[in-house]
């Protein structure tokens, strides 16, 4: 291939963008962003790079972050020790300090400075911004999971109005109750909560893998499209199953909420979100209602 192909390639790929450009423009997409992937410095400046296009182009991002794996990490060594019930951390009072620490202090600021760096404006906040995320103690099977929280209201108008602003709010999942006491969120119950309360255009999750597999030892049985009642079939058989159940179930509850649709891509794919939004084959799985 000649150079001047490579750049007719290249042309028409930014042609084959342009219907989706026009069909999202003046949209909210939340993206979720969180996996094991965070810490992979190429893979974070992608992520960034692609949210950055989508603003230029006139698209409106909202970040919702995790951050498990530093959390881990700092509870490690602060030697404060950890325990888990069917997988789910119980989160006392000297944890949910060091959550907010790092997903406040730390991941959310430094997304907000990698945003700022490509001279796109961001603003980093929690659920206690402007209560943002009003939450109640989340139960779990009858077990006190500890200070971990659901969302029970969001403060559309707040998000509304740094949108309206030109900013990108990047969110970290941390809020407060009734009684002003603190809890860590789900990351991925917080971006369905804000996308269903934005209505929002799409919601796309980040994760570890690259969407619903019939067979997920079978890398060529990816879904690339499902609808609510193959979703459920699917659940139902037990062919989506552990960790993707919870993301799907949040995919439909969003759905019926007047999300458009939501979409679970691998994180790890460079330049993945871009891939999704504006190419016919997309690279994850969509769940959208019919």
């Amino acid at each position: 291939m000649t150079d001047m192909d490579q750049y007719i390639e290249k042309a028409n790929t930014l042609v084959e963008a342009l219907p989706y450009i026009k069909q999202f423009r003046k949209k909210i997409v939340v993206v979720k962003y969180g996996g094991s992937f965070m810490s992979d410095q190429d893979i974070k400046y992608s992520v960034m790079d692609d949210i950055a296009l989508m603003k230029l182009v006139g698209i409106r991002p909202i970040v919702v972050h995790g951050g498990g794996k530093d959390i881990s990490n700092m509870l490690n060594k602060l030697n404060i020790q950890s325990t888990f019930y069917d997988g789910l951390r119980i989160t006392d009072k000297a944890t949910v300090d060091v959550a907010e620490m790092v997903l406040c202090g730390k991941i959310n600021k430094e997304i907000v400075q990698l945003l700022e760096n490509r001279d796109i404006h961001a603003v980093g906040i929690s659920g206690k911004d402007s209560a943002l995320l009003k939450v109640h103690k989340k139960k779990y099977k009858d077990k006190d999971l500890g200070y971990v929280g659901e969302v029970e209201k969001v403060n559309v108008k707040f998000l509304q109005d740094l949108i309206k602003n030109d900013y990108i709010p990047v969110i970290a999942p941390i809020g407060c109750d009734a009684n002003k006491e603190t809890y860590n969120i789900n990351a991925d119950h917080v971006a369905c909560a804000v996308a269903k309360a934005l209505h929002a255009e799409k919601l796309i999750y980040l994760t570890d893998t690259d969407g619903v597999y019939l067979n997920p030892d079978d890398p060529n049985s990816i879904i690339r499209r499902l609808n609510i009642e193959e979703a459920n079939n699917l659940i139902n058989r037990k062919i989506i199953s552990g960790g993707m159940i919870p993301k799907v179930e949040n995919a439909l509850d969003s759905i019926l909420s007047g999300v458009n649709s939501v979409h679970i891509l691998d994180g790890t794919i460079e330049h993945s979100i871009l891939l999704e939004l504006f190419t016919a084959a997309g690279c994850g799985t969509m769940i959208k209602e019919k």
